[in-house]
């Protein structure tokens, strides 16, 4: 019967040249992409320190958080505070405030820069349809503080410029800011507003990207321009466009604190008080940090619920999915 025969120490040398293989590799993987890198690093460090860090505080949403105390010796409480907010009686109002106001920013806001793209596209002067891009980026780089009291001053009921033009028609002026049927409508439109220049630019890339021999082809079958946009433009911008769906999905929930908070007025609470303008008021004025953290905590999980089922039903209709 053959005997194989085993050199002692084979299976060392084997482990260390593979070693060295790897770090050979990495180092040579190094070598070629590290200024690439190096550009990665201040995001990666921003995303460790800002987003991955602040989680272990997470902890105090099962605790009666004492501020001199600290998080790890505050007395544990469970899920007390979870059980509080499903029992305010303000529950539901928040909850629909949010959605309502989430659900109309995606439903009007998602649409207007893909619009705006694809009205540019056809655009034939050069020059104008640089002057419309940065006439439309330029809101979004003015604070919502500002944005704010813009929006604050042109609907004034004494000397706002729509209510001069609406008393120049023989009306009486209309105090739109303690409307509260007319808070979501002014939210949207000023959102619209400040970011649709913005959004534009991921699609204006995509629509570069479509190649313009189908344009000739579509032209050469007798394609007038609605068929090339629903057959040739629209399917070549379709990645981008779910991409963006189902992330703005994701942050239906996750309506930006800053303007909602300086829009809003006691007058229009019913209409304008969302979760997070209420975490605010009972985190940062009332100190309670563990019922806030707990509330924003339980936002998170829905918007992750949110996300992940728009993912799954984009993956099994089409072939576009993040993951």
């Amino acid at each position: 019967m053959a005997q194989v025969s085993v050199t002692p120490g084979t299976s060392g040398m084997e482990d260390a040249l593979a070693l060295k293989r790897r770090r050979s590799s990495v180092k040579r993987l190094w070598q070629q992409n590290k200024y690439l890198w190096l550009m990665f690093l201040p995001c990666l460090m921003y995303y460790l320190i800002f987003r991955y860090a602040p989680m272990f505080g997470l902890v105090i949403t099962f605790k009666n958080y004492n501020l001199f105390r600290g998080v790890w010796a505050s007395e544990w409480v469970g899920f007390k505070y979870y059980r509080m907010f499903l029992e305010n009686p303000d529950f539901l109002l928040l909850m629909k405030n949010t959605f309502l106001l989430g659900i109309m920013n995606l439903a009007f806001g998602f649409p207007a820069p893909i619009i705006l793209a694809l009205l540019l596209n056809e655009v034939r002067k050069a020059a104008f349809k640089r002057f419309v891009q940065t006439v439309s980026y330029l809101p979004h780089f003015i604070s919502n503080v500002i944005v704010a009291s813009m929006v604050i001053m042109f609907l004034s009921p004494t000397g706002g410029l729509i209510n001069e033009m609406i008393a120049a028609l023989g009306f009486e002026p209309i105090n739109f800011m303690n409307e509260p049927g007319m808070f979501r409508a002014i939210y949207v439109l000023s959102e619209i507003w400040q970011h649709i220049g913005w959004e534009t630019i991921i699609y204006l890339a995509a629509l570069t990207s479509i190649d313009s021999q189908l344009y000739e082809a579509a032209s050469i079958d007798g394609a007038g321009r609605m068929r090339k946009l629903w057959h040739v433009t629209l399917p070549g911008i379709s990645f981008a466009v779910v991409i963006t769906l189902i992330l703005n999905i994701g942050a239906v929930l996750e309506i930006g604190f800053e303007k909602v908070f300086l829009l809003q007025n006691p007058a229009i609470y019913e209409t304008a008080d969302i979760i997070s303008t209420y975490v605010y008021r009972v985190g940062m004025e009332q100190g309670n940090f563990s019922y806030g953290a707990a509330i924003d905590l339980f936002m998170g999980v829905i918007s992750l619920v949110f996300i992940y089922t728009a993912n799954f039903v984009s993956r099994r209709i089409s072939e576009t999915s993040l993951w």
